[in-house]
């Protein structure tokens, strides 16, 4: 019986693919795994969310990106592509390329079948790692359900969930209000 092994690479040889390459993927402890493209209402979310937050963060020293910014989580290491990051301060970055972002202050993940299970688990595991990070925002696209993790003082994570349509989630570490009625204007369910 033979056993199939995993061909891993090292971060430099995916960077020098992932730089050339026509598609997104992820790079995870030596493994490249493909991004399937993201549906309308997928990207008709996250595009809410970026929206929102860039017109509040305007004139401050904040700044929020779309899903094209690569985030490296040192410890993994990690490279992946979060739907929505917001950076305050200087943008801190691997190397000159600057095409990976070291210290993300918040992530927003957009929830689909396929990803739900791996945003809540192994990502959020590895994105815990990096120091910077202060909240995690995990939004359903199949109804008006938006959970946040925010990260406490003593290092722990606290859980809170709002599924009103009419309730607005509170960003303490950007200081931004992002309601439910705004991340999902135009989303039909």
């Amino acid at each position: 019986m033979s056993t199939k092994h995993k061909t891993l690479i090292p971060p430099q040889e995916y960077l020098a693919l992932e730089r050339k390459a026509e598609t997104k993927s992820e790079y995870y402890a030596g493994e490249v795994f493909a991004l399937a493209g993201a549906s309308p209402r997928h990207n008709l979310i996250a595009g809410n969310v970026l929206a929102a937050l860039h017109i509040q963060l305007k004139n401050r020293d904040c700044k929020v990106y779309p899903g094209d910014l690569r985030v490296k989580v040192p410890a993994i290491p990690y490279y992946t592509y979060p739907d929505v990051t917001v950076v305050c301060g200087e943008l801190k970055v691997e190397d000159e390329y600057q095409d990976n972002v070291l210290n993300p202050v918040a992530i927003f993940e957009v929830l689909s079948s396929s990803t739900e299970r791996h945003d809540r688990g192994s990502k959020f595991e590895s994105y815990r790692r990096i120091e910077s990070l202060r909240e995690y925002i995990l939004i359903a696209q199949d109804s008006h359900r938006v959970e946040q993790y925010s990260k406490q003082p003593d290092e722990t994570w606290v859980f809170s969930e709002t599924t009103d349509a009419d309730d607005t989630l509170k960003l303490a570490c950007i200081g931004c209000e992002l309601s439910l009625s705004d991340i999902y204007s135009r989303v039909d369910f």
